[in-house]
């Protein structure tokens, strides 16, 4: 019997988890977190603005491409420039691959000359686990009224090569360029590619 209720209650808090999940078309899930200059930020916070999420390692090499090239930069400062809130998430629990002490996390951006609006530190992995982030980058576009309207791979050329990047369609981009133009997203998921997150 005892056993019994042990698997009903394992069977009940994963479906609420996976219940919980962020889906395309539906509210995004809010959060709370501390940026890597110790200041808070939720979601609730930038409603009336387009947001994007993007899931961070910076020793990913996957992250690496976007970042080494400038490419990742270089859509932070195009879209933040249009008044969209960039959140750059790390999910990295500590002692893991990606987790790193705040001052590393400001003299690595500051070496990137990143554009984000904030590092966002995720460090229970709840934040990722809510959205079903899955590898870094993993990326997500949130509209003005909270909707989730875009999940998925930063591009659709999953390599790690930085020549990709100008054959490869920017998803981010373009879900963010149909939303502002009023058009439905054409491509609202895609298959993540990179370094799984270290939860």
């Amino acid at each position: 019997m005892k056993r019994f209720k042990l698997i009903s209650l394992f069977l009940f808090i994963s479906l609420a988890l996976f219940a919980s999940e962020a889906k395309v078309g539906e509210a995004a899930p809010n959060f709370t977190l501390k940026d890597s200059n110790g200041n808070e930020h939720s979601l609730a916070d930038f409603k009336g603005k387009y947001v994007v999420l993007e899931w961070i390692n910076y020793d990913c090499p996957f992250v690496k491409k976007h970042y080494e090239s400038g490419n990742m930069q270089m859509l932070q400062e195009k879209y933040t420039a249009k008044d969209v809130v960039w959140l750059t998430i790390c999910s990295s629990v500590p002692g893991k691959q990606g987790n790193f002490e705040n001052e590393e996390i400001n003299k690595r951006s500051s070496d990137h000359k990143a554009k984000f609006t904030a590092y966002l530190i995720d460090d229970t992995g709840a934040t990722g686990k809510a959205y079903g982030a899955k590898t870094t980058p993993h990326m997500y576009v949130i509209t003005p009224k909270g909707v989730l309207e875009y999940a998925g791979g930063i591009d659709d050329i999953p390599s790690a090569d930085q020549d990709d990047i100008a054959k490869a369609t920017n998803y981010v981009a373009k879900a963010l360029d149909e939303l502002m133009s009023g058009k439905e997203v054409e491509v609202k998921t895609s298959k993540p590619y990179g370094c799984s997150v270290k939860y």
